[in-house]
């Protein structure tokens, strides 16, 4: 278990219909990290009983409102509840608890930074479109703040509350994770990269949201629009 020093973690795992895999993920997380907090996205099955189940707190939002809503409305919890740091988990199974301490430690190294957990791909079957988008929308992010990285789209990752919440943004699905990147990197905040493993299921028993033509597009927007200072 980890709150200590100047850090005071909070985990944090937006869902929409999860029910399949969120109660063991809300179990391997509780191993490394005793606050978890499930921000149930709109799901229409068993997501959140089964969440409370699992010994996380809850929080729902009536309707679906995309990705980026569900992480603003975790780090608005956390914020209000004292905790200095969030650590997002995708409530999918494909981050791996046991990859939490390294970016966890780094944290508490640099607890002004962003803590970014970058997927080893290596070994894997990734679909063509999905890692297009992915190497796509890391390049509009190097054009927009200078800096390279191997994987924006992770939701694995650390943010200190307070300095996350300062930067502003506002989108609510896939581009959150993008926009925080580039808001972080312009306004000085250090970015921290760790390399971690991550388990990609069969294709076939993949559950995914991200639409990797819309979604993919709808980060491009975002990013344009603060390259060319049309948002705030």
């Amino acid at each position: 278990m980890s709150n200590t020093n100047s850090v005071r973690m909070v985990a944090v795992i937006p869902c929409l219909d999860c029910e399949g895999t969120v109660a063991a993920v809300v179990e391997g997380v509780r191993r490394h990290l005793r606050d978890v907090l499930v921000v149930d996205d709109g799901s229409t099955d068993r997501t959140a009983e089964l969440a409370q189940h699992a010994a996380a707190q809850l929080l729902r939002h009536d309707r679906r409102r995309g990705k980026g809503a569900a992480l603003q409305s975790g780090l608005q919890w956390a914020l209000e509840r004292g905790f200095t740091h969030v650590f997002t988990v995708d409530g999918d199974g494909q981050h791996l608890p046991d990859e939490m301490p390294a970016l966890m430690e780094a944290a508490r190294q640099q607890p002004r930074a962003i803590v970014l957990g970058e997927r080893s791909r290596e070994g894997h079957d990734i679909s063509p479109i999905k890692l297009f988008g992915n190497r796509f929308a890391n390049r509009w992010v190097e054009i927009a703040c200078g800096r390279s990285f191997e994987d924006t789209q992770s939701g694995f990752r650390i943010y200190p509350v307070e300095a996350t919440l300062a930067l502003g943004g506002y989108a609510s699905h896939y581009g959150f994770e993008t926009e925080a990147l580039i808001r972080a990197m312009r306004s000085g905040m250090p970015v921290v990269c760790r390399t971690v493993k991550a388990y990609y299921p069969p294709a076939e028993l993949r559950v995914s949201y991200y639409r990797p033509w819309v979604d993919t597009i709808r980060i491009i927007f975002i990013v344009v629009g603060l390259i060319l200072g049309l948002r705030r």
